[in-house]
């Protein structure tokens, strides 16, 4: 083998404790384990702990908690929550791929990386921080999520997020987002008239008290503007989508308000969403979907998003879905 360093042949140096062969460059002498795949990658920590840290992850505790509570260190958590979503991101790009969708929801979730953009505007910070909106594409029927981005409010990120939704699907469906301007120009733009496409705007009246920051005014007035095609007056929604948001709020320890579990980095950021998006469709049960039982008199089994699009037969557990992730 090269040396991934100085690119010189190496010599074999051993094993490790996990059975994998080391090599020692002839050139530099550092030492190195062979390339290998595996649910974990190359970390050396006990599956088991590591399927445990990562299903607290996903319940909503956060690292410094999952540290203390199962002593692996908070590096260590995080360069697993790492290599874990964006194997789970890769993975579900290719799964969740052209699908046949009838009714979609979009709408976009605020957080902030290391600071809020305000702050990241007086300090001069890069663009790797400040403000981080997550897009989500929600089907109404089968409550997966078929697409997401993470970036800016802005028309160039909603560009990127409505490319990734029209490789998740085929065929004509119902599009409904908020009244962010952008959608107007990107959605017809990326889709052409292959969507029925519609706007929820609503009209919101002032807070009930002053410092209420985090809370949006009373809602006094809703509107629908058709943009594309023919939508059903009676489907332009996004309630579903929004209820969506609340459960990301609860799950996702670094979304939750007003707490310093928030992400300082960007990479860590749209790992654990990747992460939470790909457990969400493939292994959390949704209580309100459910299939109907095969023999008669048996219960009613509840099923996941993705059981409920047709994609997998069977709730899958978190190790199957690193199994599966990584290749």
């Amino acid at each position: 083998m090269l040396c991934p360093i100085c690119q010189v042949e190496t010599r074999r140096f051993g094993r490790d404790r996990n059975g994998y062969q080391r090599f020692q460059c002839l050139n530099c002498r550092k030492t190195f384990t062979e390339p290998h795949a595996g649910p974990i990658g190359a970390m050396r920590l006990d599956m088991e702990k590591a399927i445990l840290a990562l299903r607290l992850l996903l319940e909503g505790n956060s690292v410094r908690s999952i540290e203390r509570l199962i002593g692996v260190g908070k590096k260590t958590i995080l360069r697993l929550m790492v290599l874990a979503g964006e194997r789970c991101e890769r993975f579900m790009e290719s799964f969740a791929h052209r699908l046949d969708v009838n009714d979609v929801q979009v709408d976009e979730i605020w957080a902030f990386v290391r600071c809020k953009e305000k702050t990241k505007r007086r300090k001069g910070y890069g663009e790797e921080c400040g403000d981080a909106y997550c897009f989500t594409a929600l089907e109404r029927n089968t409550k997966m999520i078929i697409a997401w981005h993470v970036g800016k409010r802005s028309p160039e990120d909603t560009l990127e997020f409505a490319d990734k939704l029209r490789s998740a699907t085929r065929g004509r469906f119902q599009l409904t987002t908020d009244g962010f301007t952008p959608y107007r120009v990107q959605i017809p733009y990326v889709f052409g008239p292959r969507v029925d496409f519609a706007q929820l705007v609503k009209v919101y009246g002032s807070p009930a008290e002053p410092d209420s920051r985090y809370s949006p005014g009373e809602i006094v007035d809703t509107k629908t503007n058709v943009i594309t095609g023919d939508p059903d007056p009676d489907s332009i929604c996004t309630s579903h989508v929004e209820r969506h948001n609340r459960t990301l709020r609860m799950q996702i320890r670094r979304l939750t308000r007003l707490t310093d579990a928030h992400s300082k980095k960007w990479e860590n950021h749209e790992a654990a969403l990747g992460l939470f998006f790909a457990y969400y469709n493939l292994c959390r049960v949704h209580i309100t979907l459910n299939e109907a039982a095969r023999d008669e008199g048996s219960p009613v089994r509840k099923v996941t998003p993705a059981m409920a699009a047709g994609l997998t037969d069977h709730v899958w557990s978190v190790k199957e879905l690193l199994e599966r992730a990584a290749g």
